[in-house]
């Protein structure tokens, strides 16, 4: 599939519902509000406000998100359940997300069978039907559900004429070939259907499975901010994002998802939800655009774009640092110095040089600029 076909997915953002399941986050109403406005300013195009069925507090929150008015549909999230459906029409959303347990796993486990699914997936569309614009179907734990089954509840949905039903790796088992058959499959199935693919994160492969599944045919991808959620998480927006629409200048600038806000949501997300961005997490982490090893260093003096994939300015980072320490070399060194006003040769850059890859080991870690300055004041100077 060609980038401007990938062009056309939906995000469906859910850290306000999925994300604010990982245990121990909890989303205050000025940080959902904080949350939901951040979304949309870069250019998500769908948002999952919260599960409406977990009280009045939680169908306020929503409520004021809703009467933001903000340039995306809002969906509320329910159950298979009558109550749920009627606590989300008073929540204001446009949408609701309906999801059905599907594989024989979770229906031994909530007591139901497919002939259950199959009669409330009827009775469900038809109410949801006189309160939302939107109606979309989930089948949960999809990718371990039966084949055939998939299939007919799929084909079911189409003839409901739901608008979109989410495929859901709900224990994160899938892998990206799997994903990719999965959602053909469907396709050929209910071909009027539009799809949507719910990652997890469990097998550390739900970037992989989401974007296969995009070129696979999937019209939508449900993302988190951070990969937020329940045991492993779920697939990255922002990984998700920059995956799909390229890493070419030209792409960045014709994407509809604001790439450059990526940086400032993700802070924000993780300063809610009191979860760290790791220094390595693709695409925000602190180390993403930070380079030590020599060669690399001297590549990227010459050019940024020797050794790392794009500008860390496309995704709303800082320019790229350098870490001073073991696998320095000397070209960095003298790139530093002149920096500050030294000009160094190479000859001393060298004997610096030892000196550094001393004092990281005895320090176990990079060192600052200051200290890099102290070490030619003293050895070299």
């Amino acid at each position: 599939m060609n980038n401007g076909m990938l062009k056309q997915i939906k995000l469906m953002d859910s850290t306000l519902r999925d994300g604010a399941q990982a245990p121990g986050v909890v989303f205050g109403i000025k940080e959902r509000k904080a949350i939901t406005m951040a979304l949309a300013q870069a250019g998500v195009d769908e948002i999952e406000a919260g599960i409406p069925a977990m009280g009045a507090d939680a169908q306020k929150a929503i409520h004021e998100i809703a009467c933001m008015n903000l340039p995306c549909d809002l969906i509320s999230w329910c159950r298979a359940k009558e109550s749920d459906i009627e606590a989300a029409a008073k929540t204001g959303t446009n949408g609701v997300s309906i999801s059905f347990p599907t594989s024989s796993i979770l229906l031994n486990t909530f007591g139901k069978d497919e002939e259950w699914v199959m009669e409330t997936l009827l009775n469900m569309v038809s109410l949801a039907g006189r309160y939302f614009d939107k109606i979309y179907v989930g089948a949960q734990d999809a990718t371990r559900t039966n084949p055939q089954f998939l299939e007919n509840f799929a084909v079911r949905c189409e003839e409901l004429r739901v608008d979109r039903l989410r495929i859901a790796d709900t224990v994160g088992v899938a892998r990206p070939f799997f994903a990719a058959d999965l959602i053909k499959k469907i396709k050929m199935a209910a071909p009027n259907l539009a799809l949507e693919f719910h990652a997890h994160n469990d097998l550390g492969m739900a970037t992989a499975n989401a974007v296969c599944a995009a070129e696979a045919g999937a019209d939508a991808l449900s993302v988190t901010v951070n990969g937020l959620g329940e045991r492993a998480g779920n697939a990255p927006l922002e990984e998700v994002a920059v995956a799909l629409f390229g890493v070419d200048s030209e792409s960045f600038e014709n994407s509809r998802i604001r790439l450059d806000h990526l940086e400032r949501l993700c802070r924000l997300v993780s300063d809610a939800s009191g979860r760290s961005i790791h220094a390595n997490k693709p695409i925000t982490g602190s180390d993403v655009f930070r380079h030590e090893s020599g060669i690399h260093c001297m590549g990227m003096v010459k050019n940024p774009l020797s050794y790392q994939p794009f500008h860390p300015s496309v995704v709303g980072s800082s320019n790229v640092s350098f870490g001073i320490g073991e696998q320095s070399g000397s070209t960095i060194l003298r790139h530093l110095l002149s920096g500050s006003g030294i000009n160094v040769s190479r000859k001393d850059s060298l004997i610096l040089l030892d000196h550094v890859r001393s004092a990281a080991l005895e320090k176990k870690s990079s060192l600052s600029i200051d200290e890099l300055l102290g070490l030619y004041f003293q050895k070299v100077a």
